[in-house]
């Protein structure tokens, strides 16, 4: 059975239902990652000579399956199981971090047995098979463990979701400090504050071959989280180089002269404004010399702490990244101090100002800042962006989109100048600002005020100027405004020469908006001819990644250049239709190629088809049985509708069907019988009979539609089972992907014509009606009430 990414989630996250009430989200996530932990290495590498992780004898998933039910299964897995495991394998600490016979979270006895057995048994599902976890380089459980992690951090609560780096920082972090495919396994990464592990693998993930991750954490849970995800995603290696310990009091990477050991990359998610940062820490006498040259953090604010600990922690070319809260870029005392001579050393390459809301356990807004020692001394102004406005809304927190994330990257690493969004500062206007990195400074990012013109108001007229604002359509649509608008007489003002009902109309149907149209259909097709190829290429162990960033990375360049067109927003449908559809369908495809079988429900009732859902065979094979069918719905519905209208209309206080208890066939039938002989009736005798009728007409009509969707299902049921594979890939490929990609990009084009139109017709209901119009009508009005009053006989003077 293939393992659907969606389902895999699902069914990880329904395992913490067991647990839910006893105990918090940042304490049952413990147990359950645990138990994840458990299942993966033992199908992975139970019995396996060499394996990087060893599984005793008696002491697999397989063995823990077995204590369901016993009274012992809680003592049992903590020492049979858990404790054997930690024990082979140095990770005391790390697994052992939930007590499995836990009474106080986990209740006694029988509640006890019950919830174990339970939580084992979801476990216990066959498609949760990890034995080829990764499916053509595709780390399946990894990415499950970070949905995981996110979901859990999301209901920790404010204090305790800070384990947990956004995957979106994450990617954009990994990107903009220079790992590529080619960097070599030697290579080091370091993160000082380095969480559950996820953003050090995130820049790993940007390697071929990986990196060597090295890692310290405070919290011993927390610590051995990262231990597990990196055994998760095939990094069994650095459970080792993941420490356990204070990073700012007691670093625990370093040299024989018990110097700080550097790194070619570091990057770093530190607690915000951490208070006791300076708890163990003689910053005055700091034997690594972490502070000497730049000044001592406020002894309540770690921010610059870390950041210098990183500093210190590269190489001489090193470079790395940090997220910090917003204040380390403005505020005063020690910190801008410290902040001018990281300047004046060049170190700060750039920095990245992210939406409100990103992080688990905070709202406030945070940056990335960004160092590269590499040239430091000849660097001449720092990079910024401003990336505060794009991002979408995600439950109680706010959320980097695939678009958003490219866009940062794309502009950082070209270090391309985009108005509103982003510029290279040079360090003497930073100097002049008395050394203020507060990024408004330097971008206005704010969008300039729809002004009122007074004279429009005055005369009428549209200000020519806000037409002039179009000019990015008026580029590509030329003659258009002229069609569309005439001087008005007045200096500035312009007329529109269509009614503000037909602007949409005149837009649609202008030569240029076709021929435009045409072009961008054009774009889109020729990429969809080489994906159409490359998708039904697919087969056995294809790479869904790489498939997606292939096909996504065409389409972003496709349209690049295009006027009108943002190529980020085409490059999101395609990612959002890729999360939804795509991405499950490539995991089926990789696991059992191009089969479309059918699963039965409902007692053999029902079926469908997860790679091919029934509709697209129906509409490509059966299109005449549908179009009957559908023609028969259309009639049970108007018999519905005339139904509901004679019961509507007879069934008031004083209506025939009044005195029923209920209105329905039999005992409308009942009282029809009942008044059959009398003749003053006869009307009532005539409304319930034309109802007797229509309830006939729809039974019959039912049963037609029920015999015509079996004899469908029937034949739909028979041309599954010979659906070669030629066929199927038409299915899937064109029938369902394509073409629910092309109605996404495509509608575009609608947004572009709906922008233009929306914004004439703004302007023309802002500016119809003039001063002397409104005065004009001011007078009508009083003179119509004045002469009410008069006919009243009271007489204005």
């Amino acid at each position: 059975m293939a393992i659907k990414k969606s389902e895999l989630y699902s069914s990880l996250w329904k395992s913490c239902d067991e647990l839910r009430g006893g105990m918090d989200a940042s304490q049952y996530k413990d147990y359950v990652l645990v138990l994840l932990f458990i299942k993966y290495i033992s199908d992975k590498y139970a019995g396996v000579p060499f394996a990087p992780i060893t599984v005793p004898e008696g002491a697999s998933f397989k063995d823990m399956a077995a204590l369901k039910g016993k009274s012992t299964i809680g003592d049992d897995i903590n020492k049979k199981i858990i404790g054997r495991i930690a024990e082979a394998n140095n990770l005391t600490g790390t697994i052992t971090v939930a007590d499995f016979n836990s009474a106080d979270k986990l209740g006694s006895g029988s509640e006890m047995v019950k919830k174990l057995t339970n939580l084992i048994a979801i476990f216990e599902n066959p498609a949760l098979d990890f034995a080829k976890n990764r499916a053509g380089g595709d780390d399946i459980l990894g990415d499950a463990y970070e949905y995981l992690m996110r979901h859990f951090a999301t209901e920790s609560g404010k204090s305790k979701g800070q384990f947990y780096t956004p995957a979106e920082v994450s990617r954009i972090m990994a990107k903009v400090i220079g790992v590529n495919a080619k960097t070599g396994r030697t290579t080091t990464v370091y993160d000082p504050t380095c969480g559950s592990g996820s953003l050090l693998l995130k820049v790993a993930d940007e390697t071929e071959e990986g990196l060597s991750i090295y890692g310290q954490e405070n919290d011993t849970a927390t610590a051995g989280l990262a231990r597990m995800n990196m055994v998760l995603h095939n990094n069994a290696t650095a459970v080792q180089t993941i420490k356990k310990g204070n990073t700012l009091a007691n670093p625990l990477f370093t040299d024989e002269h018990n110097r700080l050991k550097t790194f070619d990359y570091v990057v770093a998610n530190p607690p915000f404004s951490y208070k006791s940062w300076s708890n163990g820490v003689d910053a005055v006498n700091d034997i690594y010399g972490r502070f000497k040259d730049y000044g001592i953090p406020p002894s309540k604010n770690g921010d610059y702490a870390f950041l210098l600990h990183i500093i210190k922690s590269l190489k001489s070319r090193g470079k790395g990244a940090c997220i910090l809260p917003h204040g380390v870029l403005f505020r005063g005392n020690a910190e801008a101090q410290i902040r001018t001579n990281l300047i004046r050393r060049g170190y700060i390459k750039g920095i990245i100002g992210l939406p409100a809301n990103l992080f688990f356990g905070t709202g406030i807004p945070a940056c990335i800042i960004v160092i590269d020692k590499e040239n430091a001394q000849h660097r001449k102004g720092i990079f910024m962006i401003d990336a505060s406005k794009g991002f979408i809304k995600d439950g109680n927190k706010n959320r980097l989109r695939e678009q958003d994330i490219h866009r940062i990257v794309d502009v950082f690493n070209k270090q391309t100048e985009l108005d509103k969004f982003s510029r290279m500062v040079p360090v003497s206007e930073i100097e002049a600002n008395d050394f203020n990195l507060n990024i408004p400074r330097y971008i206005d990012s704010q969008e300039p005020e729809d002004t009122q013109n007074i004279e429009a108001h005055l005369s009428g007229g549209i200000p020519k100027e806000d037409i002039d604002a179009l000019e990015d359509y008026w580029k590509v649509y030329p003659t258009l405004k002229k069609e569309l608008f005439s001087n008005r007489g007045r200096k500035g003002l312009l007329k529109l020469k269509v009614k503000k009902e037909k602007i949409k109309q005149k837009i649609l149907s202008h030569p240029e908006f076709t021929a435009f149209s045409k072009e961008i259909d054009a774009v889109f097709d020729t990429w969809k001819e080489r994906t159409l190829r490359l998708l039904k290429g697919l087969g056995l162990d294809n790479k869904p990644k790489e498939i997606i960033y292939t096909i996504s990375e065409d389409i972003l360049s496709s349209f690049t250049g295009k006027a009108l067109i943002d190529k980020y927003d085409v490059y999101q449908h395609l990612m959002n239709y890729w999360a939804e559809v795509m991405q499950d369908d490539c995991y089926i495809i990789s696991s059992l190629g191009w089969k479309a079988e059918l699963s039965y429900g409902d007692k053999g009732k029902t079926f469908e088809c997860d790679l091919v859902p029934v509709y697209l065979v129906i509409d490509r094979y059966f299109p005449e049985e549908k179009k009957t069918i559908e023609g028969l719905e259309v009639q049970k519905e108007a018999l519905a509708a005339q139904i509901t209208e004679i019961t509507e209309e007879y069934g008031g206080e004083d209506g025939y069907f009044s005195m029923l208890e209920k209105i329905n066939k039999g005992n409308v039938q009942k009282r029809a019988k009942e008044i059959k002989d009398d003749p003053d009736s006869a009307e009532e005798i005539e409304v319930l009979t034309q109802y007797l009728e229509l309830n006939m007409q729809q039974a019959a009509l039912n049963k037609i539609i029920k015999i015509a969707k079996a004899e469908l299902d029937k034949k739909v049921v028979a041309r599954y089972k010979t659906l070669t594979e030629d066929e199927i890939k038409v299915l899937v490929v064109d029938d369902k992907w394509m073409a629910a990609i092309e109605r996404n990009v495509k509608s575009e084009m609608d947004r572009i014509s709906q922008r233009l139109t929306q914004r004439i017709r703004q302007l023309a209901e802002r500016y119809e009606t003039s001063l002397p119009m409104h005065n004009s009508a001011v007078t009508e009005m009083e003179e119509r009430v004045a002469a009410h009053l008069e006919k009243m006989g009271f007489v204005c003077k």
